[in-house]
């Protein structure tokens, strides 16, 4: 079976757009309230999930999020955008639960896996650095009750 490659790379969308770019696109579905159209809406999600601002990508996953609840011819689109918005955010189970249902649909989306690699790698590491903390916090707390021993024998 064919690799599927329709989807930009993780790398493309750390490229951000210009301020003048993004302005467009927010002006696009402005222009069109009361009801803007879907690919504009999903044009502007996609600007603001490339962003490097997370408050922008919060808003983009909104959009994503409600592009994906009324428009089922989107949802592959959107389950791997979502899924980038998520892992720029620091939220890596939630995108790893994106990119797992994309998967389950799309075994063979080259994009689809580099992601889910990534996740894993960002996955393993906050692990690793949570027991970590553990255990800088257990070696603490040892340390202050042996003080604490110490001090009730005098």
């Amino acid at each position: 079976m064919a690799k599927i490659n329709y989807l930009p790379m993780l790398a493309d969308l750390n490229t951000p757009l210009s301020e003048e770019q993004l302005a467009i696109l927010e002006q696009q579905v402005e222009s069109e309230l009361p009801d803007p159209t879907i690919q504009s809406q999903f044009n502007l999600a996609w600007g603001l999930i490339k962003s490097e601002d997370k408050y922008d990508n919060k808003h983009g996953i909104t959009i994503l999020t409600e592009v994906y609840k009324t428009v089922p011819s989107r949802r592959r689109e959107c389950l791997y955008y979502l899924a980038i918005g998520c892992y720029k955010i620091g939220e890596f189970q939630e995108s790893k639960r994106y990119i797992d249902v994309l998967l389950s649909r799309e075994p063979d989306n080259l994009q689809a896996i580099q992601l889910k690699e990534e996740l894993e790698t960002q996955i393993a590491k906050d692990g690793l650095i949570g027991v970590a903390i553990i255990g800088g916090l257990t070696a603490i707390g040892v340390g202050l009750a042996g003080l604490l021993v110490k001090h009730n024998r005098r």
